[in-house]
């Protein structure tokens, strides 16, 4: 299905209608860390102008899997597909629509074996193919009634698009373990004639209108290319700044003391700075984030996008919003949990942190605010417990469950086995190795964590298998 532009419904009531956020791992179906990534490689052509992609790409690498699926963004028209190893020859293919956790951008490739009941996977594959995109550069004709994250978006200045949702390169999915392989290693020559600036997730941005990149760590390949201006301080890099150097400067060390606070809590230190993007929707009203991680876009016209976070008006109210973005370094890149409660973990986890930080860094009386909207927005809510939920199917509705109910409790939690415990077991959840991130992997670093049986067991009765959970972490919050 195409992308939720999710509304904020923790935002106060005037700026609803302004901001909305979609999280790039905020979805029921995320990336698993693979320790040997594919590896892709090739050339590709870009025009802002003209709304064009070109591409000749090679994976190498593969994963040896049965049941897979390869996706590709269906605007994209393959000239073919050529298995390299072990044998050089262009491959028959087909098309399925059982690949039912692609998001409706992609279209899901395979190749038949002999018999035609089953698939083989060469062990080297290269595609050849093209796209042309329609380009929204104005705000009186030429644009779109939506924006969204698997948006391949050209505004006339700049072409956007994430890796995962968009799938604007090839990659696999690991349909028997709710793997994807989105994320790689790479060497690929990115070459685009009207451009200045030429960014992908991995790299520093380039002033260039070509330029080889490289990296040895496995990324999502987010794209950022166009003409524009960047802004680099070692702390943060800003791509598209159409802000004061003084709002870059203070937004700055707003990033740098959220990372401290992270980095001192989980021990767990930042890789690489983040990547802000600012720039403006195919739309007229959308204007959202999104984080494919070290990049965080922003995607809105005026204080609608990136704008919110220097806004000195709005932006104590949004350090929770920029507070969960980089949460997602830690619930998103460093750990990528995957099965039916995969995005629970992510974003619920990332809120959790987010809301942790408001508490201590901007004060109590913001922090339990936010709680009160939680609070209201839970009152209505009912779910299974967390120990029950087997398929998408049983969560009723992903946005109260993921954002309100999830971080709730996780609150609830931390009450019972206190603040110092609390961030053992998030660090225990990042560290612990797992194949599926279920819950029995969240009930035994939870047991783990808390070295108590008894205790333990009452958790699990009060929260985690509780018909009534909702009853219980509401009384447990709201109470001093």
């Amino acid at each position: 299905m195409k992308s939720t532009i999710a509304a904020f419904n923790r935002l106060e009531k005037s700026m609803k209608h302004l901001f909305t956020i979609f999280l790039s791992v905020g979805i029921s179906f995320l990336s698993f860390a693979q320790e040997n990534s594919p590896k892709i490689t090739g050339k590709v052509k870009l025009s802002i102008t003209e709304g064009t992609f070109d591409c000749d790409l090679t994976i190498s690498n593969i994963p040896r899997i049965q049941e897979y699926w390869i996706r590709l963004n269906s605007g994209m028209n393959l000239l073919n597909i050529k298995s390299k190893q072990p044998n050089e020859f262009i491959l028959g293919y087909s098309k399925s629509d059982k690949d039912s956790t692609a998001t409706g951008e992609s279209s899901a490739y395979y190749f038949p074996d002999n018999t035609g009941k089953g698939k083989f996977l060469p062990k080297e594959l290269q595609f050849r193919y093209v796209g042309k995109f329609p380009i929204a550069n104005d705000t009186l004709q030429n644009y779109t009634k939506e924006d969204w994250k698997g948006n391949i978006a050209f505004n006339g200045l700049s072409v956007r698009t994430d890796g995962r949702q968009s799938a604007w390169y090839p990659y696999l999915y690991d349909a028997k373990k709710d793997i994807t392989y989105e994320k790689m290693t790479y060497e690929i020559e990115i070459e685009c004639l009207d451009c200045s600036t030429i960014y992908i997730n991995g790299n520093q941005p380039i002033q260039s209108t070509k330029t080889v990149l490289k990296s040895e760590q496995p990324y999502e390949l987010a794209l950022f290319c166009g003409k524009f201006e960047v802004e680099n301080d070692g702390n943060l890099i800003l791509l598209n700044p159409t802000f004061s150097k003084q709002d870059i400067n203070d937004f700055s060390k707003i990033i740098a003391e959220f990372k401290s606070y992270y980095e001192q809590k989980l021990k767990i230190k930042f890789a690489e700075p983040p990547v802000f993007v600012n720039t403006t929707p195919t739309s007229i009203k959308n204007g959202w984030l999104f984080v494919s991680y070290p990049t965080i876009m922003g995607i809105g016209w005026g204080n609608n996008g990136l704008g919110a976070l220097f806004n000195k008006d709005q932006q104590s109210w949004f350090k929770q919003y920029i507070a969960h973005e980089l949460g997602h370094y830690y619930f998103g890149t460093y750990k990528v949990p995957n099965s039916v409660l995969g995005d629970m973990i992510s974003e619920g986890f990332s809120e959790y942190l987010s809301l942790k930080l408001v508490q201590e860094l901007q004060g109590k009386e913001i922090y339990l605010k936010k709680i009160e909207e939680k609070i209201k927005s839970l009152n209505d809510f009912n779910t299974l417990p967390i120990a029950e939920i087997k398929s998408e199917t049983d969560i009723p509705d992903r946005e109260t469950f993921v954002y309100d109910y999830a971080p709730m409790l996780f609150i609830a939690i931390e009450k019972e086995i206190g603040s110092k415990k609390m961030w053992e077991w998030i660090r225990s959840v990042l560290t612990t190795t797992t194949e599926f991130t279920n819950y029995d992997y969240l009930l035994s670093t939870l047991r783990n964590t808390v070295k108590n049986e008894k205790k333990t067991q009452q958790l699990t009765e009060l929260y985690l298998s509780n018909k009534k959970s909702v009853t219980t972490i509401l009384t447990k919050v709201k109470a001093n």
